[in-house]
């Protein structure tokens, strides 16, 4: 008897000139590595007009179809990131295009600055959504009816998928292969990329010992030697100040001038970010790793953990132990959005943008041949 053979995913990876290359590769590789175990995705790299894509890198990418001739069903649609971006969340027919092919579509998904496009459709109002952590800001103040948080990696909402900076998309990809194909298959692929496995969506975008700049002064600059090689040390602001042979308030001032959080602030983030690493690569209990990074009790790490990541330790460990993450999500802190008057007449706006986006994108389909999938 023959079985019926399953017909591949088909994947559409969204790009315009300015896009980044890295954010491409990430995902087009992804799903190349799981279809050698069986030809489960078709991926489309698509243009506007099918046009080649200058990257920024200066590479430039030549598109697979154009994504006004593209019509749906399909499976995935990931809008890519770029410098590119903005213009092209301001090119009103690629947007409609995109908000066509949302509608055809099981899940939609951004990576980096591609949130940029996605929110200019209207489909992440009121809804939770992540970017680069470096654009996190500029995101919310153009389009303040989506709920930006630039900490995770990637959050998941409903439907809609938004990843992180760069390589988060490879996270992305990995954990759509391990929901589409199984946890099996996907540690297949992340063994054949040699990457990380389980790097769960609530992980945060940057540790503070790659963004934390070198602090000009040379006495703050030992203090932070000090907090990261000994976390488990003394480390009130009493005990550091007089290290320093300054007073407390004057120490406070030089650590908001040079690293713009307090010392306490600061030593907790260190702390944080030493118990984080612990707890996936040692088996210590949590009392131990409490005790590694000076917190008084497991209980105080997991408060400030809670606070800090939005899960329990041990969910943050299992994480990496069990699965890629999990349930897409940027955590279980899931935080309600009301619907402000700011957010209401931005809805307002966006929803005429898109009634005239789509007459005009329909007529503008009508004058292309279907690409049927």
């Amino acid at each position: 008897m023959n079985l019926p053979v399953e017909k591949p995913r088909t994947v559409v990876v969204v790009a315009y000139p300015g896009a980044e290359l890295l954010d491409i590769a990430c995902l087009t590789t992804t799903f190349d590595y799981a279809n050698r175990a069986g030809r489960h995705y078709q991926t489309l790299v698509v243009s506007p007009a099918g046009q080649p894509i200058g990257c920024q890198s200066g590479l430039t990418l030549n598109a697979q179809a154009p994504i006004e001739r593209l019509r749906g069903p399909v499976d995935t649609v990931i809008i890519a990131g770029g410098e590119g971006a903005v213009a092209a969340a301001e090119d009103h027919r690629l947007v409609a295009h995109v908000r066509r092919l949302a509608r055809e579509t099981r899940r939609v998904a951004s990576v980096c600055t591609g949130a940029w496009v996605l929110a200019a459709t209207g489909l992440l109002d009121g809804h939770r959504a992540t970017t680069h952590w470096m654009f996190a800001d500029l995101l919310a103040a153009r389009y303040p009816a989506v709920e930006v948080d630039p900490a995770p990696i990637y959050i998941r909402d409903g439907d809609l998928t938004t990843a992180a900076g760069v390589t988060s998309a490879l996270d992305l990809a990995l954990a759509f292969v391990e929901e589409d194909l199984g946890g099996e298959a996907a540690r297949h692929v992340a063994r054949g990329l040699v990457t990380y496995l389980q790097r769960p969506g609530n992980q945060a975008q940057m540790s503070m010992f790659l963004a934390a700049p070198v602090p000009d002064d040379d006495l703050v600059r030992d203090l932070v030697t000090l907090i990261r090689d000994a976390p488990d040390a003394d480390l009130s602001l009493s005990a550091l100040a007089t290290r320093a042979a300054v007073s407390e308030r004057h120490l406070t001032r030089l650590f908001v001038t040079h690293l713009g959080q307090t010392p306490a602030r600061y030593v907790r983030t260190v702390r944080l970010e030493a118990a984080a690493h612990l707890l996936v690569s040692s088996r210590l209990p949590l009392a131990g790793v409490a005790a590694r990074c000076g917190f008084t009790s497991a209980e105080t790490l997991r408060q400030a953990f809670v606070d800090r990541y939005g899960v329990t330790p041990s969910l943050y460990r299992s994480s990496f132990v069990t699965s890629l993450g999990g349930r897409l999500t940027g955590g279980s802190d899931q935080r309600s959005v009301t619907g402000s008057g700011r957010r209401s007449a931005e809805r307002g706006r966006s929803t005429q943008r898109r009634e005239d986006d789509e007459a005009e994108t329909e007529r503008h389909v009508q004058q292309h041949a279907g690409l049927r999938q």
